[in-house]
């Protein structure tokens, strides 16, 4: 860590559009089809897998369990296995996921503001 505690590593901000920038990575994560969806479906709320399932309509399990562990080992998504039969799992946001959620809610929230606009937009072009 830097004495401004920034990792030190050869890429700064801006660099996203360097083929080798490791934040691509994370983006592809986060800006992802079911990524945004998940991390608004979790909001504040604490979900079971099946909760996930139900609340983000046309998901499919493997996608959804994708998504789930990719968002765990990023640091966004803390899992509780509860220790009862049959066993039920818990997801969460960690402080870093309410991070990257309050981010991402800006933008579905101006594209659902802004629909009409875009679809009339498209039909005009």
């Amino acid at each position: 860590m830097s004495e401004k505690g920034v990792l030190n590593h050869p890429f700064r901000k801006g660099e996203l559009l360097d083929l080798n920038c490791p934040s691509r990575e994370i983006l592809q994560h986060i800006a992802s089809r079911w990524g945004i969806l998940v991390l608004i479906a979790l909001d504040r709320e604490t979900l079971r897998f099946s909760e996930l399932r139900k609340k983000i309509s046309g998901i499919s399990e493997k996608m959804l369990s994708q998504t789930l562990q990719t968002f765990e080992k990023d640091g966004f998504i803390h899992r509780t296995m509860l220790p009862v039969m049959p066993p039920h799992t818990q997801y969460r946001l960690t402080p870093l996921g309410l991070e990257v959620y309050e981010q991402v809610i800006h933008l579905s929230d101006w594209i659902e503001l802004n629909l009409p606009r875009v679809l009339n937009a498209g039909k005009e072009a």
